[in-house]
Formats: structure tokens, sequence, C-alpha cells
């Protein structure tokens, strides 16, 4: 019988690297410091070095790190966000924890990432003061980054990457984060740089807004039990960045991993009946889903369940349809059918090219019955 695959395997990315990771825990329990202290001072400086140098500063979760990233840039209560919709409820959360609206703007149909002469007309046209651009790079597919930030930055309008699936990808030969004003992570632990729990972070190269987001993050303290700002508490934990200090030396070679397995799949389902993800001509995706598109979803969603094979919808609904950020005046046609159609198939690194087979050969007898 064959063994379930599952959409994510924490566990798996776990026991990958369980030597390191139970020495890095076991040097954070000895140390006695368990609150940014060295571990978190010593990722941020690595998590810098990986994006070529930068601020990092270390936050409770990743939703958190957009609503400081977004508060550090400058962006107020009744200030209009441009986003998109075909992503997970944390971007809205984040925008709206600001007091700003979100306006979500239409996507590439083919990369399904916001699509930049959507975004032209929304700056042209905007139903508000815009004082910021939070282009999401989905499923580890980079945005269009030269031409929103040129978009972006004529317009008056801060850059703030979401980078929750993106650890790594380039696109034009940067890393996604380093386009914008700031860039927002998270380390939840199914992402391609996964912590054994929550964990975010925001870069930028910005040293006055790396400043304020420092801030920001612990109640606006400089010196401590003197708030100088309205802050809050959204710490990254020792443990959690010693973690994720292992988990980012194997990053590249699990990115690559991932890359393998797309690779394989596109190749076996070249002449299938699903329509399969797109890659920009500039961009070098990581992988973090393998999504791909049909109208039957569910029943192929089901098949593959039959088969012990996980798949994952996301996101099923376009977020200007659910209730929490319902916008019923905004029409998005071309992110409503991907919402409808998107199915994310098994691509972590704990996969074999074996798994990639045999999801593969289901895919085909599933679309001859």
């Amino acid at each position: 019988m064959s063994k379930p695959l599952l959409t994510a395997d924490p566990k798996a990315g776990y026991l990958a690297h369980r030597a390191e990771i139970r020495a890095a825990i076991d040097r954070v329990l000895a140390d006695g410091r368990y609150i940014l202290g060295p571990e978190v001072t010593a990722f941020e400086q690595e998590f810098a070095d990986f994006h070529g140098g930068g601020h990092v500063l270390g936050v409770a979760n990743g939703t958190e790190a957009l609503e400081l990233a977004l508060r550090a840039a400058g962006v107020v209560a009744g200030d209009c966000v441009v986003t998109v919709a075909n992503t997970a409820s944390a971007t809205a959360a984040a925008i709206q924890q600001v007091g700003a609206r979100p306006v979500f703007v239409e996507i590439e149909a083919d990369t399904m990432v916001m699509s930049p002469a959507a975004l032209e007309a929304a700056l042209a046209a905007p139903p508000g003061r815009v004082t910021a651009v939070v282009p999401v790079h989905l499923y580890g597919h980079p945005a269009a980054m030269p031409a929103i930030v040129e978009l972006a930055r004529r317009h008056g309008a801060k850059v703030i990457e979401d980078c929750a699936q993106a650890h790594g990808a380039t696109v034009a030969g940067h890393k996604a984060g380093t386009w914008g004003d700031a860039a927002a992570y998270s380390f939840y632990p199914t992402k391609n740089l996964g912590a054994l729990g929550d964990g975010g972070a925001v870069f930028t190269r910005d040293p006055g807004l790396a400043e304020q987001v420092r801030l920001l993050r612990q109640y606006g303290w400089r010196q401590r039990y003197v708030s100088e700002l309205p802050g809050r508490n959204s710490r990254l934990d020792e443990l959690q960045a010693a973690v994720l200090r292992v988990k980012l030396r194997h990053l590249d070679a699990e990115n690559a991993a991932r890359r393998r397995l797309a690779a394989r799949y596109l190749k076996l389902l070249a002449d299938g009946p699903l329509r399969l993800p797109a890659t920009a001509a500039d961009a070098e995706p990581v992988w973090h889903q393998f999504a791909v598109r049909t109208p039957r979803r569910d029943a192929l969603q089901a098949h593959l369940a039959s088969h012990d094979i996980g798949c994952g919808v996301l996101y099923p609904v376009a977020l200007h349809h659910q209730p929490a950020y319902a916008d019923p005046a905004r029409h998005l046609p071309v992110t409503e059918r991907a919402c409808a159609e998107v199915l994310c198939l098994p691509v972590h690194p704990a996969v074999t090219t074996g798994d990639v087979d045999r999801v593969g050969e289901e895919i085909l007898r599933w679309s001859r019955s």
C-alpha cells in the first residue's frame, strides 16, 4: 500500500535536520535567554546576509510582520493599500489592523500574481489616498517587481512585499523582498523556511524604517519601560530563531529540490488535462506550491484523496467575496476564476520523484475516466 502523501509535512522537515535542531534547542535552553537574545540577533544577521545585506527584525508571525512594516512605512488609518484578493486572509488582516483599506486589483492570468496594468489603473483613479502597494509573491512565484516598483514610485506609494511564500525566489536576478521599501516574511511551519511554531520577520534596507519596526515590535521601547511611540508585543523567541538558523542553512538546497520536483510535474503533465503553472521569463520561483488549475477541481481532489494523495486549495474564496473584507462593487473575473480552479499538488522536500510519478499517473488516470 502506498504511503499517504501530505500537502505539507513540517514533521518531515524537522526529522531531516533533527540532530542540528535538537542541538540548537539545547543551546538555547542552556543559555537561559529566551526572548530577543543572541539567537534572534544571529538569525537576523544571517537572514539579512541571505538577502545581500540590509536589516532584519524578527517578529511574532508573518501577519504582524506585514502590519508593522506598513506602520513603519507611514501607512495610517484611512489610507488605501493596493493588493490582490487571491491570497490568505492575513494580507488583508494586516492592512485592516493598521486601519487602512485594502483595494483589490486584478492578477495576471498565467502567473496569478498582481497585474501591473491593473495596478496602474488603480493608482490612476484611486478610491482614496494610496500610500502603499502590497504585491504578494504567490505560491513561491515572485510578482513583476520592476514594473510594480516603478508605478508605485511614480504615484508616491511605498512598496511592502508579502514574501510569506517566497523565501529565496528571484525576479530579474534579485531576491524577492529586496525590491520594495520593506518585505514581510512568515515562518509558519509549512513555509519554505519554517519554524516549529509561529514566527515572522521584516526585511528592509532602510535603516530608519528598520528602527521604526524595532520600536514597534516591543512597546515602542528604546530604553526599557519607556515607550517613545505606541508599539506592541511582537517578538520572535530564541527557540524559534535557533531553529530558523538551522533551517536557513538548508534553504537553498531544499528550494532546489522543490524546483526539481516541479520540473518533473511539468514534464509528466505537459500533455494532460490540467492548466499547469507558468513562470515569468525573468522569474525563478521557489515552488512553495505547485498550483494546477481545472474547472473540475473538486472531482480531481476527491480522486486523489481516495488514493491517499493530499492536495490543498489555496485559496477557494477571493478576499473581496469574504464577509470580513467584502467589496461587492469589485469585479475581478481573472482572480475569481483562479480561486475556483486552483489545486496545489504535493511539492515539499519530503516528496520524492517516485511520489511525483504516482501523483502524475493518478491525474492522468482520472482524466481518462
